[in-house]
């Protein structure tokens, strides 16, 4: 049996992947988990074989899971699920070493399909988005940048950002600063919006 643990913040989506998982003779619904958090939790738990995740979750995208995931050295392999067809967050999976990445409307037989290659090795990319990846522009944006730009797309003001993230009320500025030269942005809320639209957040 492969033993898969699925993430998704979404409720009626969480229940209808795993019915749909349960029907599959060879796969085993080991646990569910409604934020990126509760998963890695589980993940350190349970140690399935496949982790399924969205990547837009609360606490901890599915791309930092991944990552967290992947600093452990756990054994498991992770299968990205989402409705964001961007090349920027496909290049991101990788680069933590997702081996899957499908879109939601992607045909039903394609899931525990796709599980299937993971678990014996191989690697499983939507179409659409493996050409797509060649052409888009590279992520200019570090960890800590991402980080300080995603807060401030939340509408957080620098004081709060810096309270949250334990730096400097100047660090965060700079930080934004380099930012918004960086996607050549007129200010940090365009800036935000360019690199969503890139799938660099």
């Amino acid at each position: 049996m492969i033993r898969v643990l699925i993430a998704e913040d979404q409720g009626l989506v969480l229940g209808a992947l795993a019915a749909l998982l349960k029907l599959e003779p060879d796969l085993d619904i080991v646990g569910v988990a409604r934020d990126g958090e509760r998963a890695f939790e589980l993940t350190k738990t349970l140690r399935p074989d496949i982790v399924m995740t969205d990547i837009e979750m609360p606490l901890m995208t599915g791309l930092e899971l991944a990552t967290a995931i992947g600093e452990l050295g756990l054994p498991c392999k992770i299968l990205i699920v989402t409705t964001f067809a961007r090349p920027g967050f496909l290049r991101r999976a990788l680069k933590a070493g997702v081996r899957g990445y499908l879109l939601k409307d992607a045909p039903s037989e394609t899931l525990a399909t796709a599980i299937r290659t993971i678990h014996q090795g191989g690697k499983v990319i939507a179409p659409e988005l493996a050409m797509e990846s060649w052409n888009g522009g590279e992520d200019p944006l570090n960890e800590r940048e991402r980080q300080v730009l995603r807060l401030a797309g939340e509408g957080k003001t620098s004081s709060e950002i810096a309270g949250q993230i334990h730096l400097s009320e100047g660090t965060v500025r700079n930080y934004l600063s380099e930012v918004i030269s960086k996607l050549n942005a007129k200010n940090r809320v365009e800036a935000y919006r360019l690199a969503r639209e890139a799938g660099w957040l």
